[in-house]
């Protein structure tokens, strides 16, 4: 049994939709609305089971990546220049 009361405000054509679906079915029109909400949320448990899933697989991930904060934006582009610069340092 039905004990729960949900009301919100949608637009005149949306209602009149509804109204038309309910009397093409000929039932209430919570019926329709039931029906709907139903499969709306049948499909949506999909979309949200993968987004957890990906979720999931990139917090794995993430402790397998690597990160350099020395602030330089052009570090990759003068790595060769700084190692070979260290090297010699280090060496000399």
């Amino acid at each position: 049994m039905r004990s729960e009361v949900y009301s919100w405000r949608l637009s005149s054509e949306l209602k009149s939709d509804l109204e038309r679906e309910a009397r093409l079915r000929k039932v209430p029109v919570s019926a329709v609305l039931e029906t709907a909400v139903r499969d709306w949320l049948k499909k949506g448990d999909t979309d949200v089971s993968e987004d957890e899933a990906q979720r999931r697989l990139h917090t794995a991930a993430a402790g397998c990546f690597g990160v350099f904060a020395s602030g330089d934006p052009r570090r990759a582009e003068t790595a060769r220049d700084t190692l070979r610069k260290r090297l010699r340092q280090r060496h000399a």
